[in-house]
Parts: C-alpha cells; sequence; structure tokens
C-alpha cells in the first residue's frame, strides 16, 4: 500500500470557494511485474489517496492522477513475448495467469498493444523517415491475411533500420508514396512496381540466379540456357570475389563494369532460338542499367538478403497471427515489430527499451552508451 500525500486545494475549480474539505479515500490497484538477472516475480501495489468536496457548490476534487493499470515493465514483457519471441497471445494470457495469476485475457492483452502501438507511433515514424531519407534502401513484400482478405505488407530497412508498412493491394502507390523523395540506391527484386521510382536502382542478383538455376533445371539440354547462363557466372564470379576481399568499394569493383561491357556486347549478337533464351535476352537488355549498380557506388550490396530477412520475421509473426487479425492490428504489430527488428540492428535489447520507456532508438542507444547501461539485460537476450 503506498499512501499518496495530497496537499488540500486553496480553493474550488468551479467556484473558487475556499470551503475544501476531504471526503472519504479511495484507491488504485497497478499490476506490474520485477524483472531482474535473476528472474521476474509479481508486484502490486496499491495506491491510497484522498478526494476532497466543495462544501459551498458540493464538487468533489481528485488530485491524484491514475496511473496505468498494468505497470510499464508488465507491458514491456507482454510485448516482449508477442512481438519479439512472437508466442501467440492466448499462449501470452495462459502464461501470465498460471505464473503470476494475473488477470489478463487474449482480449486485455490486444487492447494493451494496441495502446502500446498508439504510444510507440512516434518512434516508429522516426525510423521509417531515417530509412528514406538515407543513402540505401532495401525493399520487398508479402501477402497477409485479413478476415478472409488479401493485404500486403512492405518492408524498406537499410544496415540499421527496418520499418513495415501495411497496404490493401499490391499496387505499386505504397512504395511509390513511402520512396517519393527518396534520392539514393533502391534494392529489390524484379517485382515491376519498384521500376517505377524514380532513383538509382539495384535488382537483385540472387533473383536472377535462382530464375536462371530453375530454368536450366527445367531444359537441362537447352544449350542456349547453358551459354547464357555460363557467361553470366562467368561475369559475376570474379565481381563476388572482389566484394569478399575489399567489401563493398567501388574503387575495386568499376574495374569489373570493362567485363559487363563484353557480355552485353556479346549478348546483342547473338539471336537465340528457343524461348526461355530469348526472354532471358530481353530481361538483361530491360535491366542492362539495374544489374551492377552496386559497381558503382560504395556500401551498396548486389542482393537483397537484407529485406528478405526482414520480412521472414513477419512471416513468422504471420504464423503465429493466422489471418484472425484486422488491418487495424496488423499495423499494431508492424509498428511494434518494426522497432524490435531495428533494436536488433542496433545490437539493443527491445524488452529494455520499452522498458525504460523511451522514445528514440538512436537516443537510448546513444544513452545506453554514454551511462554504461548494458544493451542486453542479462535473462532476456536476442
Amino acid at each position: 500500500m503506498v499512501a499518496v500525500e495530497e496537499q488540500r486545494p486553496d480553493t474550488c475549480p468551479r467556484c473558487s470557494s475556499a470551503l475544501i474539505y476531504r471526503y472519504g479515500q479511495l484507491s488504485q490497484t497497478v499490476y506490474d511485474l520485477r524483472l531482474s538477472s535473476a528472474g521476474v516475480k509479481r508486484w502490486i501495489t496499491r495506491y491510497s489517496f484522498s478526494r476532497f468536496i466543495c462544501w459551498r457548490c458540493k464538487a468533489t476534487l481528485q488530485l491524484y492522477l491514475h496511473k496505468d493499470k498494468y505497470g510499464v515493465s508488465l507491458r514491456a514483457y507482454l510485448l516482449y513475448q508477442i512481438i519479439e519471441l512472437q508466442i501467440p497471445q492466448n499462449t501470452v494470457a495462459q502464461n501470465i495467469k498460471q505464473l503470476f495469476n494475473l488477470p489478463l485475457s487474449r482480449g486485455s492483452i490486444n487492447r494493451l498493444k494496441a495502446t502500446e502501438a498508439d504510444r510507440f507511433e512516434q518512434t516508429y515514424r522516426a525510423i521509417l523517415e531515417r530509412v528514406v531519407t538515407g543513402n540505401l534502401v532495401h525493399a520487398d513484400e508479402t501477402k497477409v491475411e485479413i478476415d478472409g482478405n488479401d493485404g500486403y505488407v512492405w518492408v524498406f530497412t537499410n544496415l540499421e533500420e527496418v520499418a513495415f508498412v501495411y497496404s490493401e493491394t499490391r499496387e505499386g502507390t505504397t512504395p511509390q508514396r513511402v520512396l517519393s523523395n527518396f534520392a539514393g540506391v533502391l534494392v529489390s527484386d524484379f517485382y515491376a512496381a519498384y521500376d517505377s521510382i524514380q532513383c538509382a536502382q539495384q535488382k537483385c542478383l540472387i533473383h536472377l540466379m535462382r530464375d536462371l538455376n530453375e530454368d536450366l533445371s527445367k531444359q537441362p539440354f537447352n544449350e542456349e540456357m547453358k551459354e547464357v547462363a555460363l557467361d553470366f557466372a562467368n561475369m559475376v564470379k570474379p565481381m563476388i570475389d572482389s566484394v569478399d576481399r575489399f567489401g563493398l568499394k567501388a574503387c575495386h569493383l568499376r574495374k569489373h563494369k570493362q567485363s559487363v561491357n563484353r557480355f552485353y556486347a556479346v549478348l546483342s549478337r547473338r539471336d537465340y532460338q528457343t524461348e526461355v533464351a530469348a526472354g532471358y535476352k530481353k530481361r538483361f537488355e530491360r535491366n542492362c542499367d539495374k544489374l551492377f549498380t552496386f559497381l558503382n557506388h560504395d556500401g551498396v550490396p548486389w542482393n537483397n538478403n537484407n529485406a528478405e530477412h526482414a520480412i521472414k520475421a513477419f512471416a513468422r509473426l504471420r504464423r503465429n497471427i493466422g489471418g484472425k487479425s484486422s488491418a487495424k492490428g496488423i499495423r499494431d504489430y508492424l509498428v511494434l515489430l518494426s522497432i524490435s527488428e531495428t533494436c536488433k540492428c542496433k545490437g539493443l535489447n527491445f524488452l529494455r527499451f520499452v522498458q525504460f520507456g523511451q522514445s528514440d532508438v538512436d537516443s537510448f542507444a546513444n544513452g545506453s552508451s554514454k551511462h554504461g547501461v548494458p544493451r542486453l539485460l542479462p535473462g532476456f537476450g536476442r
């Protein structure tokens, strides 16, 4: 029990009378957890506070500001389970009931998730803003079922921030809107929606390799396909060797532009008779300015692994949701998942970030380093 000490109001805010008297005691119970390196324990606090009454107008006055019913550590622990560990909400509710005997239902957890998503909306927007104002963006998309209908989740990420965006369709309006002012290099797969974005682009060469290998396995006796695949492999392998040896440095990669020119010169003179080989010739020529952009820029990868890794985090969460969420529920998930994945990229602990009530990931990272606060809470690491 915590007795809140309060001074009697000097005057009534309604009638300005000074005849103010105490008028009983009220209380509020806050359910929370205490997290430590040794474990977790339940922590329930009851706050006792006074109510006052104006003797002239009979208005009741209360100075105590009600706290959230569930404390910050409990909220952080719940978000850690449903977002970081991606445990279904029903299971989390059972876990809290069995271990701590706290009155939390699945509906309560879902409402708490929505409240916390609103609380961290500005944090999410700051992450998205840093992504789209940087020099590099990886993009990808995947399908999600919403109330029996298809929706789509897009991911936009660089090397340190991850932002998920929901849209009802797979049309290019979403990446066009998000990246409308982007002036860096966009790394993506070959989905046509990205082609309309006005910026330098690097298409994922791993996607292209997969397609070549798949078509070659389907037609193992197609000599033209063997020729296309072999020429492409002989051109790309030295580039990858340079990346492995020197990193993504344009000063070491520009020398490979000569082999690119030779590849396209030979390709232009060939007249393929098989449909699949002719299709690849058109594909190479159509994307000639988007396949080897990484040779001219520092720090631009030749693949889209960053976006694919990020989208897998949502894919795991999607399995737990099971198509039962609404569009608003998915957006709430994406706000919190964006923060969680950004914390992972920066080597920060999502549970600690939420528990400390921070509003900016970078500020939290700088504060942790400045004050010597461990980035990973013992017992709740990545």
